[in-house]
């Protein structure tokens, strides 16, 4: 009887340099082609991405009424560019009359008359209340009813609260809050006979969150917040939408820019530059189409503060009170 030995079977021939030199190069080769197509497929998904972004610039606003009351800032540039693009019958405020003239023709310029309206103009100036009604009639004017108010204008003030003069906080409450408190009940009349509108207040987080510093700022994003929350339930019968975006800070000038020592300052950056107008922008048109009620621009920390002044009220005032503490004792170290 012959029995065959089944030992050849069972052994492995150890792999020699050269067939370890083969394998390693085909594994680089595979990685060299992968590299190619990952970043062909990423550069892919962000076209994507910007056609969705002005596919619905498109939809939400195509032949739409759209009010911006500050359209020279550089938010306003933004959403003028990507508005008027979109189709949307734009009317621009601001307080110089050149400046926009000279953005309406580099709108216009840039884009293809075929496509687009011609874009009206209306002097704006939140802090000249008694100029309002005369504005408001005229922006009603300009094509008998809107169907968009975004409410983007704002004005900044920082220092200690006894050193701002009764008339600063007059000032910021009449740019803040009763310019567009007061330009909102003006056109509402209009869009509750229509049936149909969109009020979309443009806000700091600062509406949601108090920062030493910044008293009276705080105090009209505030009441401007409160004010647009009440609203929402109010006119939601009539199917007037209203959206309040609250972000970081929009970014674009040297104070902007200026790095903050203080230790609340991680409370409201979101990076060195703030929130671009480019994003902000976006968030507005996506909020537009999917009429999101409210939106918040900012990283994970302010989020957190502001449930933090919610539940946990005392840490997040210790925690503001050791900013303070902080930021004084950096001056007297420089």
């Amino acid at each position: 009887m012959l029995v065959e030995s089944d030992m050849d079977s069972s052994v492995t021939k150890p792999e020699s340099f050269w067939d370890i030199l083969q394998e390693m190069e085909s594994a680089w080769t595979t990685t060299v082609l992968l590299v190619p197509c990952v970043v062909v497929l990423t550069a892919g998904f962000f076209y994507i991405y910007g056609m969705v972004v002005s596919l619905l610039s498109k939809t939400s606003v195509r032949n739409k009424v759209v009010v911006l009351t500050d359209a020279l800032s550089g938010l306003g540039k933004e959403c003028a560019s990507v508005f008027h693009k979109g189709g949307a019958r734009l009317i621009l405020c601001g307080k110089n009359c050149e400046k926009l003239e000279e953005l309406a023709d580099d709108l216009a310029n840039a884009s293809d008359p075929t496509v687009t309206f011609p874009i009206k103009l209306v002097l704006l100036d939140f802090g000249e209340i008694e100029s309002l009604p005369e504005a408001i009639e005229e922006i009603l004017e300009c094509y008998g009813y809107l169907d968009i108010l975004i409410l983007n204008s704002s004005m900044k003030v920082k220092g200690p609260a006894q050193s701002l003069s009764l008339e600063m906080d007059k000032l910021l409450m009449d740019n803040n809050y009763f310019g567009p408190v007061t330009l909102a009940k003006g056109v509402l009349p209009s869009m509750i006979s229509r049936r149909t509108g969109h009020l979309l207040l443009v806000n700091s987080i600062q509406g949601k969150l108090a920062v030493p510093f910044r008293t009276t700022y705080s105090a009209s994003k505030h009441a401007v917040q409160a004010f647009f929350d009440c609203l929402r339930a109010e006119v939601e019968e009539y199917g007037i939408s209203v959206s309040t975006i609250n972000h970081t800070f929009i970014s674009g000038s040297a104070a902007d820019a200026a790095p903050s020592k203080s230790l609340w300052s991680l409370l409201y950056t979101k990076k060195p530059l703030g929130v671009s107008p480019d994003e902000a922008a976006t968030e507005i048109v996506k909020t537009l189409n999917n009429k999101r009620k409210e939106v918040v621009i900012a990283p994970s920390l302010p989020k957190v503060a502001i449930y933090a002044r919610s539940f946990f009220p005392n840490v997040f005032f210790a925690v503001m009170a050791a900013g303070v503490k902080n930021a004084a004792a950096s001056e007297k170290t420089q």
